[in-house]
């Protein structure tokens, strides 16, 4: 089955590693805040300026002051550093964050994504995804890998405005782990009880499948 929301966080946070500065997007990205393993630290940036994010806040630690890049309530962690959006891109455009993961409407074999405007809908603007996928070292992206009408998201080529080019490295939808590199998406893992074959018949870019694919484990 197809995972849920709470379960692709659940698969990205395996990608964190201790000492990391991670900036997390809008949407399930920030669920990640939620699974940080135990046994390393990291410290989560959020593009309003707020640098040692903690999980979402519970009734008893509400604070309407203290939200994510979303405007969701969280927590600050241990350490926390909070300052105005100019020095959160300084971090960002400087090259200091080490992993950045967002959300997007399309990606494509080359590792080009679309994020940030469906022509003729309202858009409220690009929000900080250009500077984060131009200045983070590591880029994942979030997504369903295939929209709700059953089109692809992981295409040969994006059809949507370009956030940025050549520039995502790893992919975990509700279906599957992939890594892009030389110009096709290299299937690493599955969800669970999910087969190739279906994977195969919604990834419409060019997808490498290398021998027996693993399940996700959580």
């Amino acid at each position: 089955m197809a995972l849920s929301r709470e379960q692709v966080a659940m698969r990205v946070a395996q990608e964190l590693q201790d000492g990391y500065y991670v900036n997390l997007g809008i949407g399930i990205p920030t669920l990640v805040a939620n699974y940080v393993p135990d046994d390393i630290e990291v410290m989560l940036q959020s593009e309003n300026g707020l640098l040692g994010m903690g999980p979402y806040a519970t009734k008893a630690e509400l604070d309407a002051d203290m939200i994510n890049a979303g405007k969701e309530t969280v927590t600050a962690a241990k350490g926390a550093a909070i300052f105005n959006s100019a020095d959160s891109f300084a971090m960002i455009r400087g090259g200091h964050v080490d992993l950045t993961v967002l959300g997007a409407f399309e990606v494509d074999q080359n590792g080009n994504i679309a994020s940030w405007m469906i022509p003729k809908k309202l858009i409220k603007g690009m929000g900080g995804a250009m500077d984060l996928v131009a200045g983070a070292k590591n880029i994942i992206v979030t997504m369903t890998h295939a929209s709700k009408h059953g089109d692809s998201k992981l295409l040969e080529a994006c059809s949507l405005p370009l956030t940025g080019v050549n520039c995502v490295k790893k992919i975990v939808t509700d279906l599957a782990v992939l890594e892009v590199k030389d110009g096709a998406f290299h299937l690493l893992e599955r969800a669970p009880g999910v087969t190739v074959d279906e994977i195969i018949s919604k990834t419409a870019g060019k997808l490498l499948v290398d021998g027996e694919v693993p399940e996700m484990v959580f």
